[in-house]
């Protein structure tokens, strides 16, 4: 079974904290970036998330994080897979939607 909670760790250095996952999937925890293009000070960030409790243990899930930072958000999803080393992995891809000051601005607001 794949179980979120718990410190990950990415190849950049960020790291994310789950500190509770309930009986329907439902998350919650801090993320600690290793990179940012803001100008100010990076901070731990909240991040509320969900994730299906399939029996096989490769997990898919999702989270939302709300920079405290930044004007931006960013969304993750994944899946937990098990390791070489039975270790579990998730792989994940991600947006960043940034504030912009106007709709015609609105073109350069994800990455």
């Amino acid at each position: 079974q794949c179980n979120l909670i718990g410190w990950w760790e990415n190849e950049l250095g960020s790291k994310m904290h789950v500190s509770t996952v309930d009986s329907q999937g439902n998350f919650s925890g801090e993320y600690h970036t290793a990179v940012s293009s803001a100008q100010k000070p990076i901070k731990p960030s909240p991040l509320i998330g969900s994730q299906h409790l399939d029996e096989d243990g490769q997990c898919t899930f999702g989270f939302t994080i709300n920079w405290k930072f930044s004007d931006s958000t960013a969304v993750f999803v994944g899946q937990c897979f098990a390791g070489d080393s039975e270790d579990e992995v998730l792989q994940t891809s991600w947006l960043l939607r940034e504030k912009v000051d106007s709709l015609h601005s609105d073109w350069k607001a994800t990455r």
